[in-house]
């Protein structure tokens, strides 16, 4: 991240809101409170509580899960972090609040979670829901398959993976 980017003031503009919501609870800015929501902001997509405590790690190692934990607990009370459950898995997080709607594609042999957006989908399911009468307040799409390197496609690679080499 670059110093002074937009991403950088937005994660500064977060760090600020989960401040100003820890003091409304009566609750001590830590350190190690601070390193977390910082990696959680900082990241794209979805985070376990074990790749956030490795994110975490990497700068205090000295941060345990729990810490971890609690801290995600903060982060979804105060709105600025949401909690997904795809299917059987264990619960991810991502940033939330200002984020675009998006839908999700989930690979069930390497568990990756790609976001996406489509917009005739999305006119599809207001169709779909005025068909039956439905207002569609609101919605959420889980695609479940295998990503091409699950599927043994020759030179197919896993979405995961290639997040990690960026």
């Amino acid at each position: 991240m670059e110093p002074g980017s937009d991403d950088e003031r937005d994660v500064d503009s977060l760090m600020g809101q989960f401040h100003e919501y820890l003091s409304k609870k009566q609750l001590k800015s830590t350190r190690q409170r601070d390193v977390i929501a910082r990696q959680f902001f900082s990241s794209e997509g979805h985070l376990s509580i074990e790749e956030l405590l490795s994110l975490a790690r990497e700068e205090n190692p000295r941060i345990g899960y729990a810490t971890v934990y609690r801290t995600l607990k903060l982060l979804t009370e105060c709105g600025l972090a949401a909690q997904r459950r795809f299917g059987e898995g264990q619960a991810i997080y991502e940033t939330a609040g200002d984020t675009e709607h998006h839908d999700h594609l989930i690979c069930i042999e390497c568990d990756h979670v790609l976001e996406f957006t489509n917009e005739d989908i999305e006119k599809l399911q207001e169709q779909v829901a005025r068909s039956f009468g439905f207002n569609l307040v609101r919605h959420k799409l889980e695609l479940y398959g295998m990503c091409p390197k699950a599927r043994g496609i020759k030179g197919g690679s896993c979405p995961r993976e290639e997040a990690e080499d960026e």
